[in-house]
């Protein structure tokens, strides 16, 4: 087999000769602190010939412990995996965290898993990771229990913004209030909606702004608003700039209750139904709300466009 796979359990593991550098961690998000534990382990098998990859879980484990209550998870399982290989790794194994894994003890998981990664040589997490039965481990139990097996352990300190350390609970703040700007700074990416666009009502066309509707959901949503956005086919390529609303459209459906995700194109628009489309949030224009008209909503969208291209043109 080629290296660059992804494995859906620790059982499924199957991976050329050379020694694993290992980072481990839910890394819901993939901000700046987990791509500096990531990039160790890249940075480390690159030096020693080895492989790097990621051992993440699904589901998060909040939907085992507080089914009623779980995390909202800022990320999707196939994004993230797609993220993660383009970070640089050879391999992504998404374990299940279920009932089983769950009452593995601190002192029995290391033990897990380098019976299945028989060349593990070294595992890397963030300074904070927790382990084991009752996240009853820490880095210091990590240590000790991996040099008892001749294993070598990296953990990254907590990367801080403006004073502050940088979380996937902070992202989720931000993300909540709609402050893509702070996001994207915690990030170190812009955050992106990846989804089909498929047939709508054709009411931005009717206006003058037609819009391309995605069909997209995600556990975690920005808050109903206008923004600016970058667009381009998922695979990549040419972007445009645009403006994208998300929300439930209060002044063409009042009774809509599941939010959706539209976005105008300033220039000329190559893309149309049935094309897998990238939205990069790039900043907040301003909330939704609810117009008296059809014509004071067209008369917003005209100040929102401006709004964008002076974003755009650094005004």
């Amino acid at each position: 087999m080629t290296a660059n796979r992804i494995f859906h359990s620790l059982e499924a593991i199957d991976l050329p000769p050379g020694p694993i550098h290992l980072a481990i961690g839910m890394f819901d998000g993939l901000h700046l602190g987990h791509q500096s534990v990531i990039e160790s382990a890249i940075h480390s098998a690159r030096r020693s010939n080895g492989l790097a990859g990621v051992l993440t879980f699904w589901p998060h484990p909040s939907r085992l412990f507080r089914p009623a209550d779980p995390t909202p998870q800022i990320m999707n399982p196939e994004d993230k995996k797609a993220f993660l290989l383009a970070l640089g790794l050879d391999f992504v194994v998404v374990h299940p965290f279920d009932a089983e894994f769950a009452r593995l003890e601190a002192e029995g998981f290391l033990p897990f898993v380098r019976s299945r990664i028989k060349r593990l040589s070294a595992v890397y997490v963030g300074e904070n990771w927790r382990f084991g039965r009752g996240r009853s481990g820490d880095v210091k139990r990590l240590v000790e229990l991996a040099t008892a097996q001749d294993l070598t352990v990296f953990s990254a300190p907590r990367i801080n913004l403006n004073g502050e350390p940088i979380s996937s609970t902070r992202v989720r703040n931000h993300l909540l209030k709609g402050e893509i700007a702070d996001v994207n700074e915690l990030l170190g990416y812009c955050y992106f909606s990846i989804g089909t666009v498929v047939p709508g009502r054709r009411v931005g066309r009717t206006l003058g702004f037609p819009t391309l509707n995605l069909e997209w959901r995600s556990e975690l949503c920005p808050a109903h608003g206008v923004y600016a956005v970058r667009v381009c086919a998922s695979e990549g390529g040419e972007t445009r700039d645009g403006i994208a609303n998300f929300g439930l459209q209060p002044t063409v459906d009042a009774g809509e209750s599941v939010p959706r995700l539209e976005v105008h194109v300033l220039e000329d628009c190559p893309w149309n139904s049935g094309d897998r489309l990238k939205i990069d949030w790039q900043g907040f224009i301003r909330s939704e709300r609810k117009f008296g008209s059809l014509e004071a909503l067209r008369a917003q969208i005209i100040l929102d466009i401006e709004k964008v291209r002076k974003r755009r043109n650094g005004l």
